[in-house]
């Protein structure tokens, strides 16, 4: 494992714990010696790690000396420090340190910086960590009718994984409803994917995309399609997931249709799921004042607002200032026939409810006549039988 290079320098290959010692080099009547000390950093897992877990770090050294205390710093992937977790089996020979969990954002090559006093000891040692996650929003907006594709997008492309991973896209209403399963992949080391869609629960696509993303496309969005879609990835018997609240709007118009002139409309916009607590539903007309404005209150799902005359008005959905996505309604004026029937009706619907109560009162007053005349009939039949039954007795 060693050779002598032209230079007269040794060359040591697979350096391991027992090559550290003494290293004598002589010439003539010359010796030059030199102290090896090494170093052996391991990490748990080979490296490889899912969101939330904890690795263990190892550091061992061997040095023909006694071997001197040791100041161990760790450096992430971003060059911030951390604060490991050292176990009680700490020994001049062996350190073990433990993380913290694991994010995916923790992927990349850390740094593991050793020193000592005495002997001078300043050295780095660097180490790949590789977390496989997501790197996605957790929720979408989307209006009836629209299109919305929902993706998410792995870390693997920059990491070399010993072997592949399988996974499915779920969907279910609610967080404690039972989920259905829309389509499952998977993906090889070498970054291949493939994707079978499982089920025709609704419509949905599969657009081509790259290993490293998942995505399914709804091109016409339903009030209905709301809910939790679940991407779930399945590595070595354990399993990382990530979700995407989908939030679908619609508006509409009680009544529906033009608005004949003096009458009033209800215009209702309303989200298929409660809105967290920086988002709200907002009205406003086109052109209007700030009377002409309705925003929804904390954990309401709709607002509604009452219109007399024709305009454009538009539904907002707002988050942390910012309009994630809107919908508009045209409240057109009735044409003036539509009007004069729609008062005639009224005046008719008024006339007939005008009848109908004086039918009604009529047939009262005459039901309660013949009640009258029937109780004086049965009272005079009653006075004959009595006046009857006396003669009789005579």
């Amino acid at each position: 494992r060693s050779e002598i290079t032209d230079s007269k320098h040794l060359k040591v290959f697979g350096l391991r714990l027992s090559d550290a010692g003494i290293y004598s080099c002589e010439y003539g009547s010359q010796t030059v010696s030199i102290s090896l000390h090494v170093f052996q950093l391991t990490i748990s897992s080979d490296g490889h790690f899912l969101p939330n877990d904890t690795p263990e770090l190892t550091l061992m050294q061997n040095a023909h000396h006694s071997l001197p205390n040791l100041i161990i710093t760790l450096f992430n992937s971003k060059n911030n420090k951390v604060q490991p977790q050292p176990l009680q089996n700490e020994t001049p020979e062996k350190y073990t340190l433990r993380l913290n969990e694991l994010k995916t954002m923790d992927s990349g090559t850390w740094t593991c910086h050793v020193h000592s006093d005495s002997p001078l000891i300043n050295q780095n040692i660097f180490f790949d960590v590789k977390v496989l996650g997501f790197k996605n929003q957790e929720r979408k907006y989307a209006t009836v009718d629209s299109t919305v594709t929902l993706s998410w997008n792995l870390n693997f492309q920059k990491i070399k994984w010993e072997e592949g991973f399988t996974g499915q896209l779920n969907w279910k209403k609610q967080e404690s409803a039972a989920s259905h399963e829309l389509l499952d992949f998977n993906v090889t080391a070498r970054g291949e994917k493939h994707e079978t869609k499982k089920s025709n629960l609704f419509r949905f696509e599969i657009p081509e995309s790259k290993p490293e993303t998942i995505q399914m496309k709804l091109s016409k969005v339903h009030f209905n399609h709301s809910g939790y879609y679940e991407c779930q990835l399945t590595y070595k018997g354990r399993y990382v997931q990530s979700k995407i609240e989908l939030v679908v709007m619609k508006v509409s118009a009680n009544p529906v249709g033009p608005l004949p002139r003096g009458s009033k409309m209800t215009l209702i916009c309303q989200v298929s799921r409660p809105l967290p607590s920086n988002a709200h539903l907002r009205w406003e007309r086109v052109n209007g004042t700030h009377m002409d404005i309705k925003m929804s209150k904390h954990d309401e799902v709709k607002v509604e607002v009452n219109v007399s005359v024709a305009g454009l008005w538009n539904c907002h959905l707002i988050e942390d200032n910012d309009r994630k996505i809107s919908l508009s309604y045209s409240v057109e004026e009735a044409p003036v026939w539509i009007t004069y029937v729609v008062i005639a009706a009224s005046i008719a619907g008024s006339v007939l409810v005008f009848v109908f109560a004086c039918l009604f009162i009529i047939s009262g007053i005459s039901w309660q006549r013949r009640r009258q005349r029937a109780k004086r009939m049965a009272q005079a039949r009653q006075y004959l039988l009595e006046n009857k039954t006396c003669q009789c007795q005579q």
